[in-house]
């Protein structure tokens, strides 16, 4: 290990762009690459070094952090990079990939030598701005001094919940987490849908239930957002239903039924259907009208 740690940041959307740029703040040898490379050149203006190849970005450095759509496009990103892996590189895995992810990364980084950290985070686009992302960890002890800073730097906090990253612990916790996260998501839209429906003024319902056991500072973001209109993606409506579509595996796997969580997945499918894919996962809201009334709040 060299003074200054250097990471190599594979996908730079929405999350990976922002933790990007914190770790470049925070002093660390950043060098980052994207599917899209335009989605990546901004990046060099805070320091960070743009690579053509998930090679290029990943050659002489300490810490690989995958930061992808799921955990195909992970994988295939890492075997690009395999020719310029060195062996005892800690390679932080942050995409949701769910649990059946988890056997092929191991099986990759036992054949490249490289020490897998299962590292999902826990936020949306203005805490990974602000490096304010809750870590959920599952390595060995001997990654983490390495992980220290680059950890420190896109998250307020890291919960370590195991050493065995292929074991899922952290990717089971994530899952368990997001469950909660789109079925609150789900109800706000719906409920908002259902006020606009029977001609009830959705700020009534809000302050109906200020201050009170069923207020709560997520219901309030995502009303705000659909009472402004302003589906400005901070977690996109698309990227909500393949994290959907994971839980409800998850839980099929384990013998869960998993009712809301299915029936979400398909309001996220048809908001997508309806072009709102790219747009934050508030936009479960046009899901609920087929008759043109969503079209028109567009």
């Amino acid at each position: 290990m060299s003074d200054t740690t250097s990471v190599a940041v594979l996908g730079t959307g929405i999350m990976g762009a922002a933790m990007a740029r914190n770790l470049a703040k925070a002093g660390l040898d950043v060098r980052v690459w994207n599917r899209t490379r335009e989605k990546a050149e901004p990046l060099a203006e805070d320091g960070a070094r743009v690579a053509a190849t998930p090679a290029e970005a990943v050659e002489g450095a300490d810490v690989v952090l995958t930061i992808l759509y799921d955990g195909p496009a992970a994988l295939e990103t890492m075997r690009q990079a395999a020719p310029a892996l060195r062996p005892g590189t800690v390679w932080a895995q942050a995409t949701t990939a769910g649990i059946d992810a988890l056997g092929p990364f191991a099986e990759f980084a036992a054949e490249h030598g490289l020490v897998l950290v299962d590292s999902p985070v826990l936020g949306t686009k203005q805490p990974a701005e602000a490096g304010q992302l809750l870590v959920l960890a599952a390595g060995p002890q001997e990654a983490r001094a390495a992980l220290a800073p680059v950890f420190e730097a896109v998250g307020s906090r890291t919960v370590w919940v195991g050493e065995d990253a292929a074991g899922g612990a952290a990717s089971r916790l994530k899952l368990v987490i997001n469950s909660w996260v789109l079925t609150v998501t789900h109800g706000a839209a719906e409920a908002l849908a259902l006020a606009e429906g029977l001609g009830v003024d959705p700020r009534g319902f809000l302050d109906a239930v200020a201050g009170g056991g069923l207020d709560m500072g997520y219901l309030r973001v995502k009303a705000d957002a659909i009472l402004r209109g302003d589906f400005t993606p901070s977690f996109a409506v698309r990227t909500a239903e393949k994290d959907a579509r994971l839980v409800v595996a998850a839980g099929e796997a384990a013998g869960v039924r998993l009712d809301v969580a299915a029936a979400g997945a398909e309001r996220f499918r048809r908001a997508a259907a309806q072009g709102h894919g790219e747009e934050d996962m508030a936009a479960t809201w046009f899901a609920s009208f087929g008759d043109g009334r969503a079209a028109k709040r567009a």
